[in-house]
């Protein structure tokens, strides 16, 4: 389709965003009238059956006009969309959300996913950095009372995990310095993946079961690294955007902004990909046909990562329907990663 010649061109990028503007199906008279292609209304409806023929547009009905079809907006976007940069002015209202001091870390995932969502009037979503990415540095146990224990995780990257469980283990401050010693030396460089498969893989290893030392850490480690582990968080906001009250009385639009609503709970889902635009480069527009999610069918996605470029730490979103304004969304979703990489790595 790279061979498409300018005329044609001209045409599809004319009809596709009619359509992102009016979500109506385009006709020829439409785009002669409005987008300055000094051709006539038959040579249009010509160019414009070509290309229905090579899948870009599709007619719904023999008298109406034409809508894109997914391949067709996956040519847009990638061959045809200009987007502009944000002017100051619109820069400086984003980050006016952020407030006027440094938020937390916890502040910027919660500010960052209800920024998307306000200026952008679609989803907003954050896919917090992962721990499992960063590497194990130090471990403590602190004892408390009726069999529970604190453990306390620090990665290379800073970052502190703290959880409380119940072990029936008599250990005196000796033997735990000894016992945060050896997991240390066992356990100091590996990411969080790699240490949980070592703790698991150390705990079938015959001679450990008799060290006594040995035993209580891999037992201490297990129930903290290992017991209940859950995935990295994701944060959703402006879920109410994606309702579509224009079309609000149509029983198979209602049926999709369901879906689409329920989709948004399955944080598994998100994960699966927002972790796509943490292991891709830059802007990605991921159109709902691509996902293989029958929810997010009519719906498109616009995410990036943010971090160090050659170490991500998570990724943001904006979930909107395929009729968003892709050029606005790709430039608040780029400044924003820029902003929030810049207040992550401490304001510099």
């Amino acid at each position: 389709m790279s061979d498409l010649n300018m005329r044609a061109r001209k045409i599809l990028h004319a009809v596709i965003a009619e359509y992102l503007q009016t979500g109506e199906a385009v006709g020829s008279r439409t785009i002669t009238r409005r987008h300055g292609i000094d051709l006539s209304a038959a040579t249009v409806r010509n160019v414009m059956a070509d290309l229905e023929d090579i899948g870009l547009l599709d007619q719904p009905h023999t008298s109406a006009g034409r809508l894109p079809t997914s391949a067709g907006l996956r040519f847009f976007i990638d061959s045809l969309l200009k987007v502009r940069s944000l002017s100051a002015k619109e820069k400086q209202q984003i980050q006016e959300l952020y407030g006027g001091e440094t938020p937390s870390v916890e502040e910027i995932w919660q500010t960052t996913s209800k920024v998307l969502s306000e200026i952008t009037h679609h989803a907003g979503l954050v896919l917090m950095p992962s721990v499992e990415r960063q590497r194990f540095q130090h471990i403590e146990f602190v004892p408390l009372k009726d069999g529970r224990v604190l453990g306390v995780l620090v990665t290379t990257g800073g970052t502190i995990e703290n959880k409380l469980f119940t072990v029936e283990l008599d250990i005196d401050e000796g033997q735990l310095e000894r016992i945060h010693n050896y997991l240390d030396s066992l356990l100091g460089g590996l990411s969080l993946d790699e240490v949980r498969e070592r703790v698991v893989y150390e705990m079938g290893v015959e001679k450990n079961r008799y060290d006594t030392m040995v035993s209580s850490a891999l037992k201490l480690s297990h129930a903290a690294l290992v017991e209940g582990h859950s995935s990295t968080n994701v944060i959703v906001s402006g879920k109410a955007n994606l309702l579509d009250t224009e079309h609000a009385g149509d029983q198979q639009e209602l049926e999709r902004m369901r879906d689409l609503l329920q989709a948004l709970e399955d944080k598994e889902l998100l994960v699966r990909l927002l972790d796509r635009a943490v292991r891709g480069q830059g802007i990605q527009v991921v159109l709902g046909a691509e996902t293989a999610s029958d929810a997010l069918e009519g719906s498109s996605i616009v995410a990036t990562p943010y971090g160090p470029e050659d170490r991500p730490l998570g990724a943001i979103a904006v979930v909107g329907p395929r009729r968003m304004n892709y050029g606005k969304v790709i430039s608040i979703v780029d400044f924003t990663a820029t902003l929030v990489t810049r207040l992550v790595d401490g304001g510099e």
